[in-house]
């Protein structure tokens, strides 16, 4: 049963730097994740095998979501999205594997997730807008909205924390309680739910990523893939 998601429990000692649970499981499926990717895609080719295919159709689905949430040209977002919505698909899947609590279970994690999001709205705003035009969107529609602008910026990104942890916490608990409590069985239809709910929140999180940072691109000039489309 996984113990409390306020606590961390030391693995080992790099120096003065402690190596908890959450770390470990989180490089773990950093490693799968980018090993998997190099063996997947080390052999592309014109005339896509089954294996390539298959990713085809896992990129264009994220390229598509991307172009109908943010109304952009998909490739400059694709990274990132698409990084976090495999990260944290895997991260609550990870509870698959006996002894495993998912890095997603606990804060920590949901905030370093959640921090990545608030740098990624900034850079693209100004990268689309320059400094100037990002700084002015906060005064938006008018000066008198800047305090509440700022404060939207902090809420919402603690709002992707609290969403992220709560649900993926609240799961793994439920589980392992039924499962001490009733055996091995009876929580298989509540595990299945579990994952149900891992997926789903891979899924907003990613969308509501794409959504902050739609809100800060306005009517920038068309990069030069957007021109050839």
């Amino acid at each position: 049963m996984i113990g409390s998601p306020l606590t961390l429990n030391v693995v080992f000692h790099v120096g003065p730097v402690a190596i908890t649970t959450p770390v470990v499981a989180t490089w773990g499926i950093m490693l799968l994740l980018a090993g998997g990717s190099c063996l997947l895609t080390r052999r592309l080719s014109v005339h896509p095998s089954a294996r390539q295919a298959a990713l085809e159709v896992v990129v264009e689905a994220i390229e598509a979501q991307i172009r109908d949430t943010m109304r952009a040209e998909p490739r400059p977002y694709l990274p990132l999205i698409g990084t976090l919505f495999l990260f944290i698909f895997t991260a609550n899947w990870s509870s698959l594997v006996p002894g495993v609590e998912p890095p997603t279970a606990h804060i920590e994690t949901d905030a370093a997730l959640a921090l990545i999001v608030f740098v990624a709205v900034a850079y693209f705003g100004i990268r689309n807008r320059g400094l100037r035009g990002y700084v002015a969107t906060f005064a938006e529609p008018n000066i008198l909205m800047i305090p509440l602008n700022l404060v939207e910026t902090i809420t919402r990104t603690f709002s992707l924390v609290v969403r992220l942890f709560g649900n993926v916490m609240s799961g793994v608990f439920v589980v392992g309680i039924v499962l001490s409590l009733v055996g091995l069985l009876v929580p298989v239809p509540l595990m299945a739910l579990d994952l149900l709910t891992g997926a789903v929140q891979a899924y907003i999180f990613s969308i509501l990523a794409m959504v902050f940072i739609a809100g800060v691109l306005g009517d920038a000039p068309a990069t030069k893939s957007e021109r050839k489309e």
